[in-house]
């Protein structure tokens, strides 16, 4: 049987206390309904990159975007891979009806993986991998060397790790998606695509447990301020104790309900300063959320307007704080801030 171990320090206790009280914060906000909307969508575009860039995808923040927001079809296995983690994640709360079991772990990976390689995708792995550094095919350095190796005890394990998590009903949600998080990783049940797997499980439990992951808050911010720190407090957990790990894993928690406080607050500002915004001042910010940033010739050409107007539009919209500017010539160029 599974039973974790790790130690309720005066940490660890702050931090959960403190992310209930942020969360609650966050439910009490009054957010007209289209804005909400439009955050839970930069939401789920932001979590699919950070995800995605963490195991090594090379596609920009802006193609990201581009590729969600225009929703064309993936030319590439890494344009791929980001449209299939942001459909799971946009679809993921049609899993919470259902108790989380090795079928639906084998069915998110699917999912996942499928039209980037159908070979693996959905199936535990039933080979001995080794986790570090290559050159050339060989180990350079061996950051993890997962304890087991064959599919069937590989999935008993996931399946004890699964029932003790769906059973300690008692235990802080925090703590069961942290202990989650680690031991997940550690098993490292698919040759590929278990980080992924893993931080989309882990919003998995947080919205079965009334935590709405993805809409008010993004799970992966705080990986991604320091890459390097993520994977080393990860393996911290590995000879045993979580404890370390958990204090870690819950400072991130915090810190994405911080930031997602100021954001939505920012945002309902901006927005009372929008609705006094012009038509065409409005659909100036709407082009600039696809567009990484724009001239004003190009906005002439997108608007069929004159350049002078153009010019003026970008200025009003500069001044106003809306947008920021490099360069000082007539080929200058405006992007959202």
């Amino acid at each position: 049987m599974f039973t974790p171990k790790y130690t309720l320090t005066p940490k660890l206790f702050t931090n959960i206390s403190q992310i209930e009280r942020l969360y609650g914060r966050l439910e009490g906000l009054r957010i007209p309904q289209k804005l909400e909307l439009n955050l839970e969508r930069d939401n789920l575009i932001q979590s699919t990159y950070i995800s995605n860039s963490i195991e090594g995808n090379p596609l920009t923040f802006p193609e990201v975007t581009n590729i969600l927001l225009n929703d064309r079809i993936p030319v590439n296995r890494d344009e791929k891979e980001v449209k299939n983690y942001f459909e799971i994640l946009k679809n993921l709360e049609k899993f919470t009806s259902q108790k989380i079991n090795l079928e639906v772990v084998c069915e998110l990976h699917k999912r996942l993986l499928s039209g980037v390689n159908d070979k693996i995708a959905g199936k535990i792995r039933d080979k001995k991998v080794v986790i570090g550094r290559y050159l050339e095919g060989q180990i350079l350095q061996i950051k993890h060397n997962p304890p087991y190796h064959k599919r069937g005890k590989i999935g008993n394990e996931i399946q004890e790790l699964i029932d003790w998590t769906v059973k300690s009903s008692e235990i802080s949600t925090i703590i069961k998606a942290g202990i989650f998080h680690h031991h997940f990783v550690f098993l490292h049940p698919f040759e590929d695509g278990n980080g992924r797997v893993c931080r989309l499980l882990s919003a998995l439990i947080y919205l079965q447990n009334n935590y709405a992951a993805n809409k008010y808050f993004v799970l992966d911010d705080f990986y991604d301020i320091d890459r390097s720190l993520y994977s080393d407090k990860l393996h911290s957990a590995d000879s045993g104790d979580k404890t370390e790990w958990l204090e870690y894993f819950s400072d991130g928690m915090k810190y994405s309900l911080q930031s997602a406080l100021v954001k939505y607050k920012n945002a309902v500002a901006r927005l009372k300063i929008t609705e006094r915004l012009t038509p065409k001042e409005q659909e100036v910010l709407s082009i600039l959320q696809k567009e990484e940033e724009i001239t004003s010739n190009d906005l002439a050409d997108t608007l069929k307007v004159s350049r002078q107007q153009a010019h003026n539009l970008l200025r009003a919209l500069l001044e106003k704080g809306f947008l920021g500017k490099k360069g000082s010539t007539k080929a200058s160029y405006y992007y959202l801030k």
